[in-house]
């Protein structure tokens, strides 16, 4: 038989992209995430803790934290004001803060919470956005650096509290932020931050009110990875401290980079390398602000997912397996114990540590929520998941316990710390009915 010329290149296409999609699958199937935690060890702490819970990585904590002060020791002044937001357990802060970390708050309870756990007032950053007048004059009763979002918090802040000899201004520059050819983000579209003219009406204003020492903050891009962000947004920065100073008179005293050096959540994970970060930091300031005599200025920096996301595990077990147009594959997790798959649609590796060499099958992993979206993974190949297998989730130590809630009345899990010596502590409980129960008024539903 004679095909014609055009069918038989379309045959040929079609065998090509066939066999690439092959090659490109089993190149997936290859690449993985390694947990922190071996089978074994984790069956020795679910034995102990009933599923499902956060489990975190002391070890894992504290050697990113060294790196990323190393990665900036040639600054005297720099300080890694951690995000509270990202990770708020007392234990972990408490590791961070041995590891000569600072903190960043967002909210009043933020601010109590580090306050209480000893962190000095020269370690405590107060970044927060509609503030309620309460909120800042306990930033101003335990002498947190505050960061002003918007040009009006400046009189509202004054009005309410008095203003601190120290005060930090929080800078979006609009329009779109890019990377070479790659958008990043669009800065415009953020509601936080004010504009360089307001900016500047901040700053003279400031001055002329007699605060005496000024900080300059700015976040322009959220979860980058690449090496280069850190310093191209530094050298934006440098250049207005230059600006800031020759038109208004004022040296600023710290540059907050803030966060957005982010995490692969991919099995691709490809990481920031925050030597290269540090590193491409130092040149800019060199370049900028040490020829313009603002090389004693200090570097601030505002890591929350860098700090902890690699190092948490949402760990869960599979409770049903159900088959219709898909198999799911339903754990005793859900989006309560981890909302960014559901909000985002965020990737998140998962491994089967009971089943690590089954069958390769395409399923979704599901929650119970009475939710679609409420799913950790979609059309996803895994090792077969059988009923009573343990599934860790990866890359789960930021934005995971901290963005819980209760749909449905689920329960938010407990968190536990596998600590360097081997052994695990939890070092917060699993929610309660009575828990739940417990803020209702007129009803007693205690069991």
């Amino acid at each position: 038989m004679k095909y014609p010329l055009r069918l038989l290149e379309i045959w040929v296409s079609s065998l090509f992209l066939c066999y690439n999609k092959v090659t490109i699958v089993k190149m997936e199937n290859k690449m993985t995430k390694t947990p922190f935690i071996t089978a074994d060890k984790l069956d020795q702490i679910t034995a102990e803790f009933p599923t499902p819970f956060h489990l975190y990585d002391e070890k894992g904590i504290r050697e990113t934290a060294r790196a990323v002060n190393a990665a900036f020791s040639w600054n005297p002044g720099f300080k890694e004001f951690f995000a509270v937001k990202a990770t708020p357990n007392p234990a972990i802060l408490k590791i961070l803060k041995e590891e000569g970390c600072g903190v960043d708050c967002a909210t009043d309870t933020e601010l109590v919470m580090s306050n209480k756990i000893g962190f000095d007032s020269t370690a405590i950053s107060f970044t927060s956005n509609d503030t309620r007048a309460e909120e800042f004059v306990y930033a101003r009763d335990i002498n947190a650096t505050i960061n002003l979002d918007a040009y009006e918090d400046i009189f509202f802040l004054e009005e309410a509290a008095g203003l601190p000899e120290t005060l930090s201004l929080r800078f979006n520059p609009g329009g779109v932020f890019s990377l070479g050819t790659d958008i990043m983000d669009h800065p415009e579209e953020s509601k936080f931050g004010m504009t360089k003219e307001q900016l500047f009406k901040g700053y003279a204003y400031l001055k002329e009110k007699g605060v005496k020492s000024f900080g300059l903050h700015a976040f322009l891009a959220s979860n980058t990875v690449t090496n280069e962000y850190y310093p191209t947004l530094a050298a934006q920065l440098f250049e207005l401290a230059v600006e800031i100073k020759n038109e208004l008179g004022v040296s600023l005293d710290f540059i907050n980079l803030s966060g957005g050096v982010g995490v692969d959540y991919t099995p691709a994970n490809k990481q920031n390398d925050i030597a290269a970060i540090g590193e491409g930091v130092h040149t800019k300031f060199d370049e900028i602000l040490v020829p313009n005599d603002l090389g004693d200025i200090s570097i601030y920096t505002e890591l929350g997912r860098f700090m902890t996301a690699p190092h948490g595990l949402v760990v869960t077990k599979v409770l049903h397996i159900k088959d219709t147009y898909r198999r799911y594959v339903g754990v005793d997790a859900s989006a309560v114990n981890l909302l960014r798959p559901a909000m985002y649609d965020a990737y998140h590796h998962i491994t089967n540590m009971t089943n690590p060499n089954g069958d390769i099958q395409v399923v979704d992993v599901t929650g119970s929520l009475c939710e679609n979206n409420d799913k950790f993974a979609k059309n996803r190949e895994l090792p077969e998941a059988r009923i009573g297998d343990t599934l860790v989730i990866h890359d789960t130590g930021a934005h995971g316990f901290s963005m819980g809630y209760n749909y449905n009345g689920r329960l938010r899990s407990a968190e536990i710390l596998y600590q360097e010596d081997g052994t695990a502590r939890m070092i917060r409980r699993a929610e309660t009915m009575n828990d739940y129960f417990a803020t209702l008024d007129g009803f007693d539903f205690e069991i």
